[in-house]
Formats: C-alpha cells, structure tokens, sequence
C-alpha cells in the first residue's frame, strides 16, 4: 500500500461512523466495479441532502405519463377489438400478440439503451414513438397493417415502466424513494381514461354487434379510429410536456458512469438551485470515493466508461454471483420462485382476461338482449371506476395486523379469481357488471400490493436481479396470452374460464411466501 494510499485509509477512519456505514457497506466480493458502487453511494448521499423538492414533484407527474400509457394501450387494443373484429371479421388474438411481442421488445431496447445514450432521451422518446404509431394506426387499411403497427408503438410502451422507473428513483432522495409504489395511482387512471374516451367514440361511431355478425363498412365503424387517434394525440401532449415544458436534466449516475464526473456533480447542483436550496456536493468528493474503493479492494481499480461497460453494468444483474444470492438460502430461494411465478403466472392471466373482456360483453350482452356499444362501453367505464379505489386502498390492507402484505395479496388474488369465474354465471347485464366490477376493485389491490411486495423481498444488493427477472417472467407470459387465445373459441367463456383458475391458483401460491415485510425493513 502506498504512503498516499495510507492516508487516506487513515482519513476514511476518522469520519464518522455513519459515513463509514453509508460507503463501505456497499462493498462485496462479488461487486463487479466498486468504484461505480462507491460514486453512485456519492450522488445518493446528496441527493438526501437536497430532500424532496420541487423538481422531484414535477418528475412524479410526468413519471406517470409512462405508468398510464403503460395500462392505457394494453387496454386499448381490447377497446377496439370488438369493432375490429366486425369490420375485418380476423381472428382478434393476432392484435394481442402482436401488441405483447413488442412489449417484450421494448422492454428489453429501451432498458439498455438508456444506459447507451443516456435517460434523457429515452425518457422523451417513449412516448412520442406511441403516440405516432397509434395515429397511424388510426388510418390503417387492413388487419395486417394494424397489427404490424400495433407492435411498434407498443416498443414504445415497453420501454416506459424500465426507463421511467429508473430515472425516478435516480433523482429521489432515498427517504422518498416510495413514491414508486404511489405511481400505481397513474396505471390506474390510464384504464379509467382510456373507457371515458371509447364510451363516446366507438359507442357513436361503430356497427352494432350481432349474433351471428353481420356486415360493418368502414364506413360505419369509424369509432375506433377516431379512438385511436385521439389517444395517440394525447401521447404526443404528453410528449411535448416531457420534452419542452419539463427540462429533465440527464441522470447523474448516468454521467457518471461515463466517466463525466463533473457534469453529474454539475446536474446535483441544478436541481437544489431548482429546488431553493444549495448542495456541498464536489468534483473531489467523487474522486475522493474513487481512491477509496480502490483502497477497499486492495488493488488498482479503474472504471470502466465506454458504452459496452454500460451496457455490461445493465446487463450484470443477471451475473451468476446475484442471481445465486436470490437462491442463497431455502427461504430465499423458496421466495425468489414463488415471486417469479406469481409475476409470470399474473402476467399471463391479467392480458388474458382484459384483451377480451370487451368481447365477452358484447355477446353476452347479446344474449341478454341489450348488446348496444354504448351499454357495452359505458360498463367499461363503470369497471374502470371501480378499479381507482382500489390502487388507493392497497397501501392501507398491507399495514393491517395478521394480514400484510402476504395475506393481503393472497386474499385478493383469490378474489380476483372468483369474480372472474362468477362473471360467467351472470344471466343479466346488471349481474355480469357486478361481478366485473368486483374485479376490477380486487385486482387493482393485487397489482397495488405485488408492486410493492416485490422489491422488499429481495435482498439491497440483488434487487436489481430479482426485478428484472420477474419483468422479464410477466412479459413472456404476456405473449403466451394471446396464443392461448388463438386456440379458444372466443364465443365460449373459455379465455375468461382459464385466466380465473390461473388468480385462484396465484393467490393460494402467494400464501407460501416465507417472509412477511409488514413492521420489518428490507432485506
């Protein structure tokens, strides 16, 4: 060890032991660049300091433009499909499976991406890109031009929940830093916005459905289109919002992974000057934690900031050593499974049951004799109604004594479940709206809980692994959804049977998790 390399082995002993605690507990054997772990410990440090402000505040409204769109277009294409489906008389699961394919896409580029060239401009991109597929869309002249153009604003969508959730949590303070789970309140509204609009379009401006279906020109059925470029629209507000009325500064831990240093100090100052307040942030602070990994590892460590090494640090939570920390021990890696499961088995139920339960309301609406678009649409945004509450209430079931977040979760995935099921046996309207309803309010407390659930079961330093691998587990079963589909016949309840057996199965699944977050701190 060096002269130099001694004093400041001395200098770091003589901080307090809360610093000590805050750096040098960031530092495993396993760290693939502890001199990126020790800055990025640096940039979290001020961040604190500055607190939450005003700049932070306005990133959680225009964060939650991604997590509407996110819940917005998966539920628009099960809007349109009853119109589309009259007007090119096609099989409806093509729609969807084109839509989850380039949810999968999206998810995978935008994610690493936005460690290339930077979260900025992914960040602003997302959603420019789907609100200019969509209106194109809106002009489609066959099934094959919708569906090809389906996929592509849906890459858009993917890359919303990945980007925005990780610009959001790299200018949050970490006292604040469960304001992520809040944004569900967004995902919610983006349902409720999408059937307020498709009541009055598609309900005015589309061919009746009929049993058997009969004849729908164009020229009777623009409803759809006008929903599609009026959504498509709003993206592009959204857009312009994001793009030139909010200044989103580039993410410091993105500066300084590429080795820009002084530009990521730089970005801390501007938003405490933002924010009304000043940060004792500098360049030497940076360079300080540097030379200090170096110590803590005993060797030469240089960082590593070309583009390949970015997309090397996104790509390295699914490193070997952090994925087996997930399976450790029994309990955890009972608990890591059964999270997997519980997102894949969910993310092929949820687009199951959503992308044709507009359907199964027109015919069963059919059967009851009162099959009107606007009865069929204007239920949609009763369900959607009733699904807002929801998002609200999880936060308040999980602190209950003797339910928590395991109990909670189970009960209402089980729920969800039997209200699906019991939609089937309704033989009027009014009974098939109830059930649904009953729905909509139950899984929204699901989604609400297993948002947050999920990251408080993984451990601080594998946390990253664990959440992409459960994504990656809720998209690919999101594909599987429509291909099941293809095989079911759409007029039977069949889809509707399947996707509720799959909640019952998830909630009884859920009760097995070995730990209960409830008064406890993560892992």
């Amino acid at each position: 060890m060096s002269v130099e390399q001694g004093e400041l082995r001395k200098d770091k002993e003589s901080e307090s032991s809360d610093m000590q605690a805050e750096t040098w507990d960031i530092f495993t054997e396993d760290s693939l660049d502890p001199v990126y772990q020790a800055k990025a410990r640096i940039l979290n440090d001020a961040l604190q300091k500055i607190g939450m402000g005003r700049y932070q505040w306005y990133l959680f409204v225009v964060a939650g433009f991604g997590w509407l769109s996110d819940n917005l277009w998966p539920i628009v294409t099960g809007l349109i499909l009853t119109p589309v489906l009259n007007e090119f008389n096609v099989l409806g699961p093509w729609l969807k499976l084109a839509q989850n394919i380039g949810l999968l896409v999206g998810a995978a580029f935008w994610g690493v991406s936005s460690d290339v060239w930077g979260r900025k401009w992914a960040f602003n991109l997302t959603l420019g890109m789907t609100g200019l597929f969509a209106i194109a869309a809106g002009g489609s002249m066959n099934y094959v031009a919708l569906c090809s153009l389906t996929a592509v604003w849906s890459v858009g969508v993917g890359g919303n929940l990945p980007v925005d959730s990780a610009v959001f949590l790299e200018f949050m303070p970490a006292s604040h830093q469960y304001l992520l789970t809040v944004l569900s309140v967004w995902w919610a509204f983006g349902q409720l916005l999408g059937s307020l609009v498709a009541w009055p379009l598609i309900a005015n401006y589309s061919c009746p459905t009929t049993v058997p279906p009969s004849p729908c020109p164009r020229s009777s059925n623009e409803g759809w289109r006008y929903f599609l470029f009026t959504m498509g629209g709003l993206m592009l507000f959204l857009w312009v919002i994001r793009f030139f009325v909010f200044n989103l500064y580039e993410s410091p831990k993105y500066l300084m992974g590429r080795g820009r240093d002084e530009q990521a100090v730089e970005v801390v100052h501007k938003v405490a000057a933002y924010n009304g307040k000043t940060s004792d942030l500098t360049l030497e602070h940076l360079q300080r934690a540097g030379k200090l990994a170096d110590i803590a590892v005993d060797d030469d460590v240089h960082m590593d900031t070309s583009a390949l090494a970015a997309v090397r640090r996104k790509m390295g939570i699914f490193s070997n050593n952090h994925v087996k920390s997930l399976f450790a021990t029994r309990k955890m890696a009972q608990s890591t499974t059964i999270l997997i499961t519980l997102w894949a088995f969910i993310g092929l139920a949820f687009p199951l049951y959503n992308s044709f339960v507009t359907y199964f309301l027109a015919t069963r609406g059919a059967n009851f004799g009162d099959s009107s678009t606007y009865i069929t649409y204007r239920n949609q945004v009763i369900i959607s109604v009733i699904g807002v509450p929801g998002a609200l209430m999880a936060g308040y079931f999980v602190e209950l004594p003797y339910l928590g977040r395991r109990g909670t979760l189970a009960i209402f995935t089980v729920l969800t479940g039997v209200f699906i099921l019991a939609s089937t046996t309704a033989r009027t309207s009014n009974a098939l709206l109830s059930w649904n309803c009953g729905y909509s309010y139950t899984s929204n407390v699901m989604y609400g809980v297993l948002y947050a659930l999920s990251p408080e079961l993984f451990p601080t330093k594998d946390r990253g692994t664990g959440n992409a691998i459960v994504a990656t587990a809720n998209r690919i079963f999101g594909v599987m959804a429509p291909i099941i589909a293809l095989y079911a016949n759409l007029k039977t309840s069949v889809p509707i049977w399947v996707s509720g057996a799959i909640f019952i199965v998830s909630g009884f699944i859920a009760l097995l998790l070995p730990f209960e977050p409830r008064g406890h701190a993560s892992l």
